[in-house]
């Protein structure tokens, strides 16, 4: 049925569910997960007096948390006995990465959590999981 299944994931309850979801369906399968986390560009804020960490500083805690969201989903690969990799990538449009790994990585199917905001809230702050949908060739498989 799939080969390829990228999850993206923010390390949130809801997108573990989603981890665990895109397991089971590459367990079945017989396919093989890819794990995407995406993290904000350095952007510091320009204000004067504000202690600001520095762009090297700021890159090493971010893939250090990085590491430890991909680790659940490779320790979770691992006892399902699904083959796994991990990415991890800064950007400040999370949806155009998922969407650039999934076409990179050859993804077949791309399942994703939807944080679930409504009314001003979803408007206002937009969806990622709405702008893959919106834009991804790849099949989206969305867990609430």
């Amino acid at each position: 049925m799939y080969k390829h299944v990228l999850v993206p994931t923010d390390g949130s309850s809801l997108s573990r569910k989603a981890v665990r979801e895109a397991i089971r369906i590459a367990k079945a399968s017989n396919a093989r997960v890819t794990a995407l986390h995406v993290l904000p560009k350095y952007n510091p804020p320009y204000e004067l007096g504000m202690w600001v960490p520095d762009e090297k500083d700021y890159v090493a805690s971010s893939r250090e948390a990085a590491k430890k969201i991909l680790s659940y989903v490779q320790k979770e690969c691992a006892a399902a006995g699904v083959r796994c990799a991990e990415i991890d990538t800064f950007s400040d449009h999370p949806y155009e990465e998922i969407i650039n790994a999934a076409r990179k990585s050859k993804c077949d199917l791309i399942v994703m959590a939807s944080h679930g905001r409504r009314g001003l809230a979803g408007v206002l702050l937009g969806s990622e999981t709405q702008k893959v949908l919106t834009h991804a060739k790849t099949p989206v498989l969305v867990i609430r």
